[in-house]
This record gives structure tokens, sequence and C-alpha cells, in this order.
């Protein structure tokens, strides 16, 4: 290849096909191909030492291929099992899991069904419970009413009320002997004949009105407690629902975390199965790979020796003595050529001219200074030199003003873009201030609202602290007072059992301390002395006592029911005041932190709203301003813009047509045939 490039390049300067525009190349082509030749010597040296080094790395790696990649692919294989492994137990895991799981999910649907069916069970049996509740009322009301009327001989009066119709009602639907429904009825049919001292309607309706009376205490006691026993249902489902939420929200997350992980572990293991076949597959391939770039190495060797041998030896050639002494004689000089002519100044002139006619000819309106120049080449009185020379400034020139308006173009669109990219950027920037004014003034609006509904908060929650101030002290008082009144009770319970004992049980009597006075000590004075026992056998109530003080038992068992009740209450009703007082104060602290916070955020959003605001209407001016700096842009490049091309083309017709007449004065045509200008006799 560099064999035919340097005979390429001695076959065209041997051609002679370099004109005046490449004229370093006929100066001393042939050094020129030398030093090429030197280059390329060079350049392939040092693209050999690359492949070398390159070819050394891949010898290395063959030589210890063995132990780096026999133990990657022994690592890899005694990781796949551990990792598949590992994939099958998180799979396990996560297929219990997700069990778990629905189970959780299915318990807490039961949990709310069973919840919502014992509240519909409760709202039905309290429907029930209302509507029986306000008939025994209206029947216990009638009979309240009744009785006192009877009983005051107002019979015929009472006959005409209202009770007396709810009173024929309960004669009929009521649970009655027969007797007794008779005489109401015939009492209700013909009450003025009915004599009040016989007692008998009375004793019926106030019989009615004892067992209605019981009925109804039965029936709140049994809605009480069917209430009882739905809120105990309903709290303990509510706490079943709570512990499987937390349940369901920790598995579903360890679901999603073992999830995660089997991925990052199938990826893994596909990697490293991956990465494994490519591993065992080189390592087969290994030997052939190494023998193969080996032969590759020398090929290559020994085309670059080959290469470098043509490159010295070609050069050898061209450097001889007698090579270079033959190419001074045959490669044409920079004033000479295979065919030389001769031409008059006349001729010279006429092609010159020949050439500039042709700014003319496309239509173009010649520059003055063009005509200034023809006008000196017909004329004849000026030397080539002086017309080459207004040539040359004319060039110089034109050259100039295209500059200039290559400039003023460059500075016009570079302009336009800055104002227009300014422009955008400002009507953006307007916009973007417009939304935040209105979002400033929304936000505003919504933290004074927040400010006055949290004010109002404080203001509710101090009533309310106060109220609940008010409440406990009450029912402190009241517990006070009830259980100073409960423990006298039990002391005179005691006392009275004690003295009980001391009769009936004496082995169970305390005597009581000397130094107190009281009740006791003045019943025993008040005690009646024994009998003698001589003279009367007796025998003492053992039954009956034994009553008496399992009675008081109980009724002191009762007190101390009540009083621990009391006790525990008071406690849970401090406890529950404390908690209210310190998640109200705590309430309190937060909201007016609240209130601090939205109104430093809605002073600072005032401020940024002005700020916003006013920098709004700057950037309104500026666009203003920018927009009518645009206008002016427009009046002053529009027509530059427009004509540049058609400028710019004929300048460079003209600065052509000024270099080809230039070009015949100086004896060129344009053939890439040098020509010799002889100036004939007499012509000067």
């Amino acid at each position: 290849m560099a064999s035919k490039s340097v005979v390429a390049l001695i076959i065209l300067c041997s051609m002679g096909g370099m004109n005046a525009d490449n004229a370093e190349y006929t100066a001393n082509p042939i050094r020129k191909v030398v030093t090429m030749m030197q280059n390329m010597q060079k350049k392939i040296t040092e693209e050999g030492a690359k492949k070398e080094k390159a070819f050394d790395q891949y010898m290395c790696y063959c030589k210890n291929a063995d132990a780096t990649l026999g133990q990657g692919i022994s690592d890899a294989q005694t990781k796949i099992p551990q990792v598949e492994s590992a994939i099958a137990e998180g799979a396990a895991s996560k297929k219990q899991m997700e069990a778990d799981l629905k189970e959780a999910q299915t318990g807490r649907v039961e949990a709310k069904d069973t919840i919502a069916k014992a509240e519909a069970l409760r709202s039905k049996e309290a429907k029930v419970f209302a509507a029986k509740k306000s008939e025994l009322d209206s029947n216990i009301g009638a009979l309240s009413k009744a009785i006192p009327a009877i009983e005051k001989g107002m019979s015929g009066a009472f006959l005409q009320t209202t009770a007396a119709s709810v009173l024929r009602q309960i004669s009929v639907s009521a649970d009655m002997i027969p007797a007794d429904r008779d005489l109401l009825a015939s009492f209700l049919s013909e009450g003025s004949s009915y004599a009040p001292k016989s007692g008998e309607i009375t004793g019926i309706l106030k019989t009615l009105k004892d067992e209605m009376d019981k009925d109804l205490a039965d029936t709140t006691a049994a809605e009480n407690s069917a209430i009882a026993s739905s809120d105990s249902l309903v709290a303990a489902k509510n706490k079943e629902i709570q512990a499987l939420t937390k349940a369901i929200e920790s598995k579903t997350m360890r679901v999603g975390e073992l999830g995660v992980k089997l991925a990052q572990m199938a990826n893994d293991l596909e990697d490293t199965k991956e990465g494994l076949a490519e591993d065992q597959k080189f390592y087969a391939d290994l030997d052939g790979n190494c023998a193969q770039k080996k032969a590759d190495w020398a090929a290559y060797k020994e085309m670059e020796a080959k290469e470098l041998v043509a490159l010295a030896d070609t050069i050898k050639i061209l450097n001889d003595d007698d090579a270079l002494e033959l190419f001074k004689k045959t490669l044409p000089s920079a004033s000479s050529s295979f065919v030389q002519m001769q031409v008059s100044k006349s001729s010279l002139t006429q092609h010159a001219l020949g050439a500039l006619k042709v700014v003319h000819t496309v239509g173009k309106k010649a520059d003055p200074r063009l005509d200034l120049i023809e006008m000196a080449m017909h004329g004849g009185k000026m030397g080539f030199g002086k017309i080459i020379k207004m040539i040359d400034g004319l060039v110089v020139e034109l050259k100039a003003e295209q500059g200039i308006d290559a400039d003023k173009k460059s500075w016009c669109e570079a302009e336009f873009d800055k104002a227009e990219d300014k422009k955008k950027g400002l009507e953006l920037d307007i916009s973007d201030l417009e939304k935040a004014i209105e979002d400033g003034q929304e936000s505003i609006s919504t933290l004074a609202a927040q400010i006055k509904a949290l004010t109002k908060g404080i203001k509710d929650l101090d009533s309310s602290v106060s109220e609940a101030t008010a409440t406990r002290k009450q029912e402190h008082d009241d517990h006070v007072e009830a259980l100073a009144g409960n423990n006298a009770a039990k002391d005179l319970l005691g006392f009275a059992k004690n003295r009980l004992q001391k009769f009936y049980n004496p082995k169970l009597y305390k005597a009581p301390p000397a130094r107190e006075v009281g009740l006791s000590q003045l019943h025993d004075a008040a005690a009646p002395p024994p009998a003698p026992e001589a003279n009367l056998a007796y025998k003492k109530s053992g039954g009956e006592s034994g009553g008496v003080i399992a009675m008081i038992d109980l009724l002191v068992a009762d007190l101390d029911k009540d009083i621990t009740t009391s006790k525990v209450e008071e406690k849970n009703a401090q406890e529950e005041y404390e908690q209210f007082m310190s998640d109200a104060s705590e309430k309190r602290a937060l909201d007016s932190k609240a209130i601090t916070d939205n109104e430093s955020a809605k002073a600072e959003t005032e401020t940024e709203l002005q700020s916003n605001k006013d920098s709004k209407g700057s950037k309104t001016i500026n666009a203003m301003e920018t927009a009518k700096y645009i206008g002016g842009l427009h009046g002053e490049c529009d027509w530059l813009l427009q004509n540049f091309a058609a400028r710019k083309a004929a300048r460079d017709g003209e600065i052509d047509a000024l270099g080809k007449a230039k070009a015949v004065l100086n004896g060129a045509d344009f053939s890439l045939v040098q020509t010799a200008a002889v100036h004939l006799r007499g012509s000067q």
C-alpha cells in the first residue's frame, strides 16, 4: 500500500500536475515524499508497539488462566446450589407467610363481621326494649293516675280521661285472672255504681302496677346486661382486629421484603449461571484461541517487516545522488511547464477584461471601483504592476466589507437570539410570578382560616378544661363524702355484729379498747344482766342470730364492694382527668405552636407575595423594554439579513473576476498550463 502511494506521488510530480497554487510541492517534491514515507515508518512502528503490548497481555492471560479462570468457575459451581437452596427456602417461607397473612385477613374480616352482627342484634334488641319500656311506662303512668283518682271517688270523671282508655287496653291485654278481668271491665263500663271502700278495683290495679314495675325493672336489667355483654364482645373483637391489623401490616411488609430478596437472588443466580457458561466456553476454547493469537501475531510481524523493508528500500532509492540529479532535470519548476506559449500585452489585457466582464453578464450592478480598473486597463497608460496593485487593494476592501457584513450578521442573529430568549424568559417568569402570587394569596387565606380555627379550638379547649376541673372537683368531693358514710356504716355494722358475737359467740367477741368511748360502751351499759343459771334455763336464738349476723356480713360485704368500687372509680376518674389534662396541655401546646408557625408562615408568605408583585412589575417593564429593543433590532438588521446572501454572492463574484483578471495579467490561462508573457518589440 505504501509503495503504491509513493509511486502515485512520483507520477503526479513527473506529469507536472501542480500549478502555482501548490508551488510548495514543486520546490522539493522528492524530499516531501521521503518525509511522508519516514512518517509512515514511524507510525507503523508505533502501531506495532501497541499491538505487541496487547499480545503480551493476552499471552499473560493464557498463562495464568488455569489459576484465575479455573478458580472463578469453581467458585460459581459452589455458589449456584447454595443460591438455589436459599431461593427454595425463601419461597417456602414466603408461601407460609402469605398463608398466615391470608388467615389474618380472613380473621379480621370475620371479627368485623361479628361486630357488625352484634351491633345489628343490639340495635334490634334496643328497639324491642324501647317499645316495651314505652308501653310499660305508659301503662304504669296510667295506673299511677287511676289509683289515686279511684281512691278519691272520682271514678265517673276518671272514666272520661285518657288514662281510663289505657286501662281499658290493659284490661284486655294484661295477664290477669278472669274474675279480676271481669270485675275491672265491669268497673270501666259502669264506674258510677262502684263503691270505693270495697278496695277491690284499686287492689287489682295496684297488683297490676306492682307486676308492671317489676316487669320494667327486670326488662331494664336484662337490657343493661345485654348492653354490657355486647360492649364486652365489641371491645374484645376490636382488640382482636387491632392485633390482626398489626400482624397483617407486619406480614405484608415481610412478604414484600422476601419477594424483593427472592428476585435479587434469582437475578444473581441467572447472572452466575450465564457467567459460568461463558467462562467454561472460554476455558474450553482457551488453547485454540491462544494458539490462533500466536499465529496472528507471527503473521502481523511478518507483514510489518515486509512493509518497513519496502519503505526503507524506496527511501534509499529516492535519496540516491543519481536519482536526485535525475529529478532536478525531469521535474517541473515553478516558472516552467511542459508547454511554453508566447502572448502579447494586449492579449493579456483582453483576457483580464474578459474575466471582469463576467460580473456584468450575470446581471449584477458592477462596483464603480471595477469600472475604474477597466478604464485603467483600456487606457493603456498604466503598467500591469499598478493595475495588479489596484486589484489587490480592491480585493482587500471587498473582503473587509464582507467581513463587516458577516460580523454585523452574526451580531444581529446573536442579538435576536439573546433578546428573544430574554423576552421568553421574562414572559415565563411573569407567568410563574402570577401563579406564585395566586398561590400566595390562596396560602394566606388558608393560613388565616387555620389560625382562626386553631384560636377558637384553644378557647374551646380552655373552656372544656375548666368544666372538666369543676366536674372532677365535685366528683372527688362526692367520693370523699360517700366513702366517709360507707366507712361509718361499716363501723356501725361491725360494732353491732361484735355485740351479737359477745352474746351468741363469745369466742369471736373482740373487746373494744379501754380508751374508746362510744356506742359500744353505751350499749354495754344499757345491756340487761344475764339470767341466773339456777333459776332459768335460757336457750339462745342461735338460728335467728346466725341469720342476722349473716345479713350483717352481707351488708358489710356490700359496703366493702361499694368502697372498693368507689375507690377504683375515683382512681380511674382521676387518671382519666389527668390524662385529659395532659392531652389538653399537649394539644394546646401543639395548637399554640401551630398558630405561631402559621402566623410566621403567613408573614413570610405576605412578604414573599409583595416581593413577587414587585418582581412582576419590574419584569413586566423589562419585558416591554425588551420588546421595544427587538423592534429596534428589526429596523437595524432586517435589510442586512434579507440581502446578506445576495451581497455576499455579488462580492464573491467580483473577487473571483478580479482574481482571474490578475491571473491573466500575471500570465495564467486557467488550463493548468503556465504562460510566459513576452513583450513584443515596441509595445512599451
